[in-house]
């Protein structure tokens, strides 16, 4: 078994570790997230350097500001998978000179093995490592470095939209008075349904195949672009890779 160490132990870390089932290593800046998610998994709250100098692979899970703090002190050629959100292979490679890194960047999905995530193509043969690692949680989608970060405005916040998005329609089955339980179960089962049948048809063709000329659901889909739901998700994405 591959003994995976975490360097950061947030809700991405987190996600990642309940995903793959295994007793893990850990540190934290001092807020306790390492002994808690050692406590649920099985494995050892440790130092940096223990995580380091124990672990197989060593998952970059701190902020992204606290690259050089954390790398001065380490010396090692582990094999490092960073998910710190823009930080560029280059900068990692500067940080950690000795070592194979895989940049990669998850979404909280991989948490029940439905995660998306994003693997900025390498030449390294310890990229295979990390293909092998996070496809037993989700779909890992290999692409060039310089898309990580637009691809990651669709896949790492998305779960939040979506959710944003349950949240709205559940709210407006509520309010015509479906229990708020059922509401959430009825959100959640067609989201999902929906999500299955998109990875075999397109858009076009699944809103087509539910749409009857001016019938409930073409009233609906028009209140929506009324509402401006494109122009929201546009202006989502823009703020995000601008920001």
């Amino acid at each position: 078994m591959t003994v995976v160490g975490f360097i950061g132990a947030g809700n991405m870390a987190s996600a990642l570790a309940r995903g793959w089932g295994d007793p893990v290593l850990a540190s934290d800046s001092g807020s306790g997230r390492a002994a808690a998610l050692v406590a649920e998994l099985g494995g050892e709250a440790l130092s940096n350097a223990e995580v380091f100098a124990r672990a197989d692979v060593v998952i970059l899970a701190h902020k992204p500001y606290q690259l050089a703090a954390v790398a001065d002190p380490i010396r090692t050629d582990t094999l490092i998978v960073s998910i710190l959100g823009g930080t560029p292979v280059a900068e990692l490679e500067a940080a950690y000179p000795d070592a194979p890194v895989i940049r990669v960047e998850p979404n909280v999905a991989t948490a029940v093995g439905a995660g998306v995530t994003l693997l900025a193509a390498s030449e390294r043969p310890e990229a295979a490592i990390a293909r092998e690692l996070f496809g037993r949680v989700g779909k890992v989608v290999e692409l060039p470095e310089h898309l990580i970060d637009v691809a990651g405005a669709v896949s790492g916040v998305g779960p939040a939209y979506w959710a944003l998005i349950a949240e709205a329609w559940a709210d407006s089955a509520i309010r015509h008075g479906i229990p708020a339980p059922l509401a959430a179960t009825l959100v959640a089962e067609t989201m999902a349904g929906t999500a299955a049948l998109l990875t075999q048809t397109d858009t076009l063709t699944l809103r087509r195949g539910v749409t009857s000329p001016g019938g409930s659901t073409a009233r609906g889909l028009a209140a929506l672009e009324r509402g401006g739901v494109r122009r929201a998700l546009a202006e989502a994405m823009d703020d995000v890779v601008g920001g």
